[in-house]
């Protein structure tokens, strides 16, 4: 399931792209138009201008811009940058492994091979969705 930061998050940046324009949009407005709180949202924003999605600029005239075309933002890599890891358990994720705790043998575990299926069905839809896409 999709955490609330990660569906606010698309939600914003898909906001942010239909405008068609370089023109920042305030925080203000996305919040309103997709019905975010506004500090909840100030923290998804900067999280994904850390990730090098957005930038800002500050003044008057401010807001948050795309620094990439909507077509090179990934549903992989915005969701990483949000959530973490894709995978449903720990033990089949690419980029954020751990061992299960309760189990002592992945190799005999029931659920193993089934959460890689799960994984790489996902990634494929993840990786070859675009913002463009959502828009």
């Amino acid at each position: 399931m999709l955490s609330k930061k990660t569906k606010y998050g698309l939600k914003a940046l898909s906001f942010i792209a239909k405008r068609n324009s370089n023109e920042p949009v305030q925080t203000s407005v996305i919040a309103e138009n997709e019905n975010i709180s506004l500090k909840f949202l100030e923290s998804i924003l900067l999280t994904l201008r850390k990730a090098g999605f957005l930038s800002s600029k500050k003044g008057k005239g401010g807001g948050y811009y795309l620094l990439k075309d909507a077509k090179d933002i990934y549903m992989t890599e915005v969701i990483r940058s949000l959530d973490g890891p894709i995978a449903m358990l720990p033990c089949v994720s690419l980029n954020f492994y751990e061992r299960c705790s309760d189990c002592p043998d992945e190799d005999a575990c029931v659920l193993h091979e089934l959460m890689i299926d799960v994984r790489d069905s996902t990634l494929n839809i993840f990786n070859n969705t675009s913002l463009a896409d959502l828009i």
